[in-house]
């Protein structure tokens, strides 16, 4: 009941001495279970000692500042991982004072704060330099803001921008070539000319999930689509809006593609179970991974001999290629 009661606004350092206090987080001894932090000479609110993992979980705190940055150099040194989300952070100068003083941290997650009520400046958002794996679901990002970050982390693997309302793609003029996965679900992007910028954007991209994006079609030459994606070993097109086999046989031109998912796609609406699956993986040769279930040989095999039976009696023109 006292915590229903305390004020909306909190920093960053309040909240991690709550937290991680020495009653509520008890020092356990042991290879990455935490660390003993001495307390400044200077005296702090945080009694004698913190003991904080690595992995720091902060969602759903109210927290909307910082607080004080030596505090946190000093406590938070060995930090890698930093979970944000769900908390009331709207000025990225706030975001920054945090990250700039965590050396360590290779993995940051704002989704859930109202980012999109600021503007991030280059300078500000060089202190991201060292994050690998960034998450800014719902927190609304302009594509200007993913730029500005897409320019200052040059090492950032792993993006994840769902639930941000994008309805179009703005392309930057450099591209991205560290990016192996970008989460983009949930947004509505359903023009393929949208999704072919996120090629030229990301060309070293090893995983796509565009789930709940309903795109209706993928309208591309062969070549082109190869040129696009040389690196795409997974995407999820989980409820897409394709009604074309057409669709699905380009998904052969990805030359590496291995993994695919496309549950919930009108196409596939009149078809069994049986049929779903089965059809798919015959016009897949290259696929090793179909809806999360690995596909064997031996079901590849039986899914050939069904595609072959299925279409025996259909007129040559509606024959499929494969």
């Amino acid at each position: 009941e006292r915590k229903m009661d305390q004020p909306s606004g909190r920093s960053f350092m309040q909240v991690l001495c709550e937290k991680y206090s020495p009653e509520n987080f008890p020092y356990r001894r042991g290879p990455g279970m935490g660390v003993h932090v001495p307390a400044t000479p200077q005296g702090s609110p945080m009694k004698d000692r913190l003991n904080l993992p690595s992995v720091l979980v902060l969602n759903s705190c109210g927290i909307t500042c910082a607080g004080d940055e030596k505090e946190i150099a000093a406590f938070c040194a060995h930090v890698s991982e930093l979970d944000l989300s769900d908390n009331k952070l709207e000025d990225w100068h706030e975001v920054s004072k945090i990250v700039s003083n965590v050396p360590q941290l290779e993995f940051l997650n704002l989704s859930s704060n109202p980012l999109s009520l600021s503007v991030l400046e280059r300078t500000c958002a060089g202190s991201f330099s060292r994050v690998r794996k960034l998450v800014l679901n719902n927190s609304k990002a302009s594509w200007e803001t993913v730029h500005t970050i897409l320019q200052e982390l040059p090492d950032l693997e792993e993006l994840f921008l769902c639930l941000n309302d994008y309805e179009a793609v703005s392309c930057p003029s450099i591209c991205c070539p560290s990016l192996k996965l970008l989460h983009i679900t949930d947004n509505n992007l359903q023009d393929w000319t949208e999704i072919r910028k996120l090629g030229v954007m990301f060309p070293s991209l090893d995983t796509l999930v565009l789930a709940n994006n309903h795109l209706n079609a993928i309208e591309e030459p062969d070549d082109s689509l190869a040129r696009l994606f040389p690196n795409l070993r997974s995407i999820s097109l989980h409820k897409a809006g394709l009604q074309s086999w057409e669709d699905i046989d380009k998904l052969n031109s990805f030359p590496k593609l291995e993994e695919v998912r496309l549950l919930g796609i009108p196409l596939l609406q009149p078809y069994t179970t049986e049929e779903r699956r089965k059809l798919v993986i015959a016009r897949l040769p290259s696929v090793s991974k179909l809806n999360g279930s690995v596909v064997t040989d031996g079901e590849r095999e039986d899914s050939e001999r069904f595609f072959i039976r299925y279409y025996i009696d259909v007129p040559q023109e509606e024959v499929p290629f494969r």
